[in-house]
């Protein structure tokens, strides 16, 4: 790992040079002063301090809607052309809560079945990150075990440090970045690096007991208190930004000629497990509650070694009637120690 610093004018130079050279995605604000990820052309659209963004970035390797390939019928039989492909691009300011879920989905749509639309984009995409200055209340990182300068998941991890960054250069990627623009970097200095401080700040819940209480505890009564509030709206599976249900359906507009799509889905909604025959094996909103956060604390561990959560708070922004999984790993603790609330 190399270690190296970049002034603020100098990062804007960065910017604007990577905006003309290749596709650059950066945290902006909209007209409605919405922080998202979005294309930009130039440093002035970029924020360099911001609280998470209402949606997380993992739309850039897992988009909302995707277009996988075009089909047609003609007298030679079935003909497709495949839609995989993506051009380079840099994705900068990406807080370390957003880097852990990135590396979270690696393994769904990168392990034992390869996708190649996702590894497509992984592989011409390099990420800077952004350590976090000004957390959001909501936030709860370290309790997975990081905290908000965490660097991995990026080639490059930027720290605010005096008067620029501090920049660690962690993967061949960064490298080749660094050496591409190396006049705008120099040496690191000495300077205190103010994210650092920002650690204790962050909320870290005691997940203790939790998951062997969920490993033996499929039908936990608990179930029963949390489900009653939930409205089935899904909000909390399209801000998250490890969720990653989708999906797959066929358009066309008459002929032999169509496209097929994948779009997230959300295992909230009423049908997201429907059957053929017309089972459904979770019928009501107390499995489809517990099956969230039972992937989010458990499955998501089972399957990947990886916690499902990676403490960005926007769930609990978002929902509408204010279902916490703080509070729900409170409670599931309390639980595991005690037995009972």
């Amino acid at each position: 790992m190399e270690k190296l610093f970049i002034s603020r004018d100098s990062l804007k130079k960065l910017l604007d040079r990577l905006a003309r050279n290749l596709n650059l995605v950066a945290p902006v604000k909209d007209p409605e002063g919405i922080i998202m990820f979005g294309p930009v052309a130039d440093a002035g659209q970029v924020l360099l301090e911001y609280q998470n963004s209402t949606l997380p970035p993992k739309s850039f390797f897992f988009p909302q809607t995707e277009r996988l390939f075009k089909f047609s019928y003609g007298q030679e039989g079935m003909a497709l052309e495949d839609m995989c492909g993506s051009d380079k691009r840099v994705l900068f300011g990406v807080h370390p809560c957003d880097l852990k879920s990135i590396l979270s989905l690696d393994p769904v749509f990168a392990g034992a079945y390869k996708d190649p639309y996702y590894i497509n984009k992984r592989e011409n995409s390099a990420i800077i990150g952004l350590a976090c200055s000004n957390p959001s209340p909501g936030c709860f990182c370290a309790t997975f075990g990081f905290g908000p300068d965490d660097g991995e998941g990026s080639d490059i991890m930027l720290t605010p440090s005096g008067k620029g960054f501090d920049a660690d250069v962690l993967t061949d990627k960064g490298q080749e970045i660094v050496a591409s623009y190396k006049d705008l970097f120099e040496k690191a200095g000495d300077s205190p690096r103010i994210a650092g401080e920002t650690r204790l700040t962050v909320k870290k819940l005691d997940l203790t007991g939790i998951k062997e209480l969920l490993d033996g505890n499929f039908e936990l009564e608990y179930w029963n208190q949390v489900f009653e509030k939930c409205l089935g709206c899904g909000i909390c599976t399209y801000v998250c930004p490890t969720c990653h249900c989708f999906d797959i359906y066929d358009s066309s507009k008459g002929g032999c000629d169509g496209e097929r799509y994948r779009s997230w889905d959300s295992c909230m909604f009423t049908h997201f497990t429907m059957m053929a025959g017309g089972h459904n094996p979770r019928p009501s909103k107390k499995e489809r509650v517990r099956n969230r956060f039972m992937h989010k604390l458990k499955y998501h561990i089972d399957r990947y070694g990886l916690a499902g959560c990676v403490g960005c708070g926007r769930c609990v922004k978002s929902c509408p009637v204010n279902i916490d999984i703080r509070r729900i790993i409170s409670d599931l603790g309390e639980v595991s120690r005690n037995g009972q609330l």
